[in-house]
C-alpha cells in the first residue's frame, strides 16, 4: 500500500478513531476499503464458491470462562457482571421468523434465568436514555413466548435515543430484510466495553459508546459475512458507511465469532467485507401483524351455532367479534354468575384501533377484540 497515494479524511468520536470502513482511491484508480486498524481491502471481493456444511450453535461466539452465559429460546447471551449489561447476543433467524405475527409486549421485566439480577425499569428512569434492544422485538416476533423473552432487562442496555429510533432501527430492518432475501442468517449483537464509561441508575447500568452486530449468510450460493460498529449517537449516514469486517470487530471486542467454521472458510469470510453483495434497499419486512393475509370468511360461530358471515384479514382465520374462539385468549369464569365468565388474552396486545390523529393506539391490552377500554375493548 505505500506505494498508492490514498486519498482519505478519518474523524474521530469521543472515543477515538471512527471504525467505520473509509472509501480510498489509488493513484491508479482502483477502489479500496481502509480500516483504521491498518487493514484493507478491494472494494470488490473475488468470487469464491464456499460450500456451506452443517454446524450446530454456529451463532456462539466462542465462549471465555469470565461470561455469564444464559440459553433463552430465542437468543443465547452473555451477562457481564461488571457492567451490568449483555457483552452479546446471538441467535439464528429464519426467513419464516422475520415476519412476526406477534405485537410488542412493551413490558420491560427482570431476565428470570439471571441469578445475579439484572438493571430495573427505575434505573433507565429519567436518565435520558432509551431501554435498547440487543436481540430486537422486530426478530423475535414469530411466537409469544420469545417476544417476551426480548424484553428481558437483560437484553437491554442504555442507547441514545437518537440512536435506537434512528440508524439503529434501520440496521434492524435491513437485517430482517436480509434474512428474507437470504433464508436465514446467524447474528450477534453486542457492546463495547471498558473501564471509565458512564453508568446510570442504582445499579449503576453501564452506556457504551460503540455498539456492534455482526452477521453471517451461510446459505448458499453466495456464503457471505459482514460487521458494524456504531456510536451510540444519531447519524444520517448510510448504513454502509459503519460497514466493517468481521475481523474488524473481533480485534476491537476479543471476540471470536463463528469460530466453529472450517478454518479456510472462516478465514475468508471474516476478513472481506463486499458491499456490492448485500442489498441496501433499506425496506421494511412487511409485516404479518395486521391485514397481510388473504380475505377469508370468518371462523368463529356465532350464538345461534352458525358460521359468522364477517370477512377477516387476520391470520388465525377469526373477525375482531370472535377473537375469543382463537388461540391466546382463555375464558375465566366468574364465581357470583358463571354465565358471564370472562374471556381475556392470556398475553398483552398493543391495541388495534386509531387514534384521532390517525395513528395506532400506544396502549397494551388483553380484551379479545385487541381494542383497549378507551376504544371499546371489553
Amino acid at each position: 500500500m505505500s506505494r498508492y497515494w490514498i486519498v482519505l479524511s478519518f474523524f474521530i468520536f469521543g472515543c477515538g478513531f471512527s471504525f467505520a470502513q473509509q472509501e480510498a482511491t489509488t493513484a491508479d484508480g482502483k477502489k479500496v476499503f481502509l480500516y483504521p486498524d491498518g487493514t484493507w481491502k478491494p472494494a470488490t471481493v473475488e468470487n469464491i464458491r464456499i460450500s456451506p456444511v452443517p454446524i450446530s450453535g454456529l451463532e456462539l461466539p466462542k465462549i471465555r470462562s469470565s461470561d455469564d452465559v444464559i440459553r433463552h429460546t430465542g437468543y443465547t447471551l452473555s451477562y457481564n457482571q461488571t457492567y451490568h449489561i449483555a457483552n452479546w447476543v446471538a441467535y439464528k433467524l429464519l426467513a419464516q421468523e422475520a415476519n412476526g405475527i406477534y405485537e410488542r409486549t412493551n413490558k420491560f421485566v427482570p431476565d428470570p434465568l439471571l441469578k445475579s439480577g439484572s438493571a430495573s425499569n427505575e434505573d433507565y428512569k429519567s436518565s435520558g436514555y432509551d431501554r435498547g434492544h440487543l436481540a430486537p422485538a422486530g426478530d423475535m416476533g414469530y411466537s409469544a413466548h420469545t417476544m417476551i423473552e426480548s424484553f428481558y432487562l437483560s437484553n437491554m442496555s442504555p442507547q441514545n435515543p437518537s440512536f435506537n429510533r434512528g440508524i439503529w432501527k434501520r440496521l434492524e430492518e435491513q437485517v430482517r430484510q436480509w434474512t428474507v432475501e437470504d433464508k436465514a442468517v446467524y447474528v450477534v449483537t453486542g457492546t463495547v466495553l471498558s473501564p471509565g464509561l458512564a453508568n446510570i441508575g442504582y445499579h449503576q447500568i453501564t452506556v457504551p459508546r460503540l455498539f456492534y452486530k455482526v452477521i453471517l449468510d451461510y446459505e448458499e450460493p453466495d456464503v457471505k459475512g459482514i460487521g458494524f460498529i456504531m456510536p451510540n449517537e444519531g447519524s444520517k449516514e448510510p448504513l454502509q458507511r459503519y460497514a466493517v469486517t468481521i475481523d474488524s470487530v473481533e480485534k476491537l471486542t476479543g471476540n471470536d465469532f463463528f469460530y466453529q467454521l472450517p478454518d479456510e472458510q472462516e478465514r475468508i469470510i471474516e476478513s472481506t467485507v463486499d458491499l456490492s453483495k448485500w442489498s441496501w434497499t433499506s425496506t421494511k419486512t412487511q409485516s404479518k401483524k395486521q391485514g397481510s393475509g388473504p380475505s377469508v370468511q370468518c371462523q368463529g360461530k356465532t350464538k345461534a351455532g352458525n358460521r359468522c358471515k364477517n370477512k377477516t384479514t387476520n391470520l388465525n382465520g377469526y373477525c375482531y367479534q370472535h377473537q375469543s374462539q382463537a388461540g391466546g385468549v382463555q375464558t375465566t369464569p366468574t364465581t357470583a354468575a358463571p354465565e358471564k365468565s370472562s374471556t381475556r388474552r392470556i398475553t398483552s396486545v398493543r391495541c388495534s384501533a386509531n387514534t384521532k390523529k390517525g395513528t395506532q393506539c400506544s396502549h397494551m391490552t388483553y380484551s379479545p377484540n385487541g381494542l383497549c377500554w378507551q376504544h371499546g375493548g371489553d
